[in-house]
């Protein structure tokens, strides 16, 4: 059995990696998108058909009940597309203290989603947004031709029903990922250059901005691979470990669940196909998450541990 280098890491630093009280339920409702972004973990994209179905939308809705999560973070692919999406949240909204979707922002724009962007709003939803960089070529490279200007448009229109405006409790974050193999700047100075870029240039205003680390899964696996930056790149991570960031990774507060209704400890370990506990559990037959147990890793949790770590 090949040696696991990041518990290798781990032990080096006296450090474990156990699960505490679970906090959050991340739901990723699969791969579909209409996005095919370089960077993205879960190779996502139009012509994939792992979307969560009505059967195990109430087997989510089961453990949720069952269970009691302050926050509920639904994720794909592009959760937007999902049918059945706004019934999903209005379910989901009672049994949690705080309800999460993340989006590409493009998808927002497309016919017949201002009725979803109405029952955010009124769910008090807090959107997670992708934005890679202010510079359209970057966000382009990234994500596609054109889609930063229409990332724009959204985020102005998010501006216009309340969304990252103070006072109104309409949370609106930004998520940049770097456009290539390597790490993230800082993300308190990259908030501070997001704020001023946007505000100073298109008036729009966030509520606060998030930076990691791109994960060597999925499609960006592929690119490393194909573009020779593999090495290079898990050499990277892996010499920028900080052991720091270990007690406050989010994978010891978070489960997640997969459109095909089995748990995992993070999206990470769902991407690689790792499952919770290592043995398939199906979130129907789920009970309590105990604290203590340990966290599946693999060489990729590097990027979550990589310079400030992603929390």
């Amino acid at each position: 059995m090949a040696e696991n280098v990041f518990q290798t890491a781990l032990a080096g630093s006296n450090l474990q990696l156990n699960r505490d009280h679970t906090t959050t339920l991340q739901i990723n409702v699969g791969r579909l998108c209409n996005l095919s972004c370089k960077h993205c973990h879960v190779d996502a994209g139009p012509g994939r058909q792992e979307v969560m179905g009505r059967e195990t939308m109430e087997a989510v809705i089961g453990f949720a009940r069952r269970n009691s999560f302050t926050t509920i973070d639904i994720t794909g692919g592009a959760p937007e597309m999902m049918p059945g999406i706004t019934s999903f949240l209005e379910r989901l909204a009672p049994l949690t203290q705080r309800l999460m979707i993340r989006s590409n922002l493009v998808v927002l724009l497309e016919r017949g989603k201002d009725d979803l962007l109405e029952l955010c709003c009124r769910l008090r939803v807090a959107i997670v947004a992708s934005l890679p960089s202010t510079n359209r070529s970057q966000a382009d490279g990234q994500r596609g031709q054109g889609v930063w200007e229409q990332s724009i448009s959204m985020l102005k229109k998010l501006n216009g029903l309340g969304y990252g405006q103070k006072g109104t409790g309409l949370e609106l974050y930004l998520v940049a990922n770097p456009a290539g193999a390597f790490l993230p700047v800082d993300q308190c100075t990259a908030e501070r250059k997001f704020k001023s870029d946007l505000a100073g240039k298109w008036g729009i205003e966030f509520t606060g901005l998030f930076t990691f680390a791109n994960v060597p899964l999925g499609r960006f696996r592929t690119w490393l691979e194909r573009s020779g930056n593999l090495d290079a790149y898990t050499d990277k991570l892996v010499d920028s470990f900080n052991p720091a960031t270990v007690a406050g990774l989010m994978c010891k507060k978070l489960i997640s669940v997969s459109w095909d209704g089995f748990l995992y400890d993070c999206d990470f370990n769902l991407a690689a196909g790792v499952p919770y506990t290592g043995t398939p559990i199906h979130v129907a037959d789920a009970g309590a998450i105990v604290p203590g147990t340990p966290i599946m890793t693999g060489v990729y949790c590097f990027a979550c541990t990589a310079g400030s770590g992603f929390t």
